[in-house]
């Protein structure tokens, strides 16, 4: 689905995120082990849907922004700061800026990615979502 043909900016946006999940792209996701999609990019809030396959990973990655993930379905391990965090649906991790941080999944799962970002001087174009292929 291209972004073209959805919005991701607006006063009042509604997203039904069990139905989000199905707009992964699933030969993205079967070739590369994860895939993403960004539901909202609204002045300082960005919230990407992502999409792990059984044996996906996220390589080690942080952000100058401050992130939360909810785990929507599936079940991942993030590791951040030398320790392992197991989180299944419905649990919510959150990293602060600067935070290296990796995922995985050994059975597959459904993430929501938000970011506080906060753009720094002459930088408006930086877009702090980039953590995930996205197919829009």
């Amino acid at each position: 689905m291209s972004s073209m043909h959805r919005n991701i900016t607006g006063d009042v946006l509604v997203q039904h995120l069990a139905a989000d999940t199905m707009t992964i792209d699933r030969d993205l996701l079967a070739a590369s082990g994860r895939s993403g999609r960004t539901l909202v990019k609204e002045g300082p809030l960005r919230l990407t849907l992502i999409g792990l396959a059984a044996g996906g990973a996220l390589p080690p990655h942080s952000t100058a922004n401050p992130v939360s993930v909810q785990v929507l379905q599936g079940a991942v391990v993030f590791s951040a700061l030398e320790q392992q965090y197991s989180l299944a649906a419905g649990d919510v991790l959150i990293l602060a800026a600067g935070v290296e941080h990796a995922a995985q999944s050994a059975s597959g799962a459904s993430l929501l990615l938000t970011v506080a970002y906060t753009p720094k001087a002459g930088d408006a174009k930086h877009d702090t979502t980039s953590m995930t292929p996205d197919r829009e």
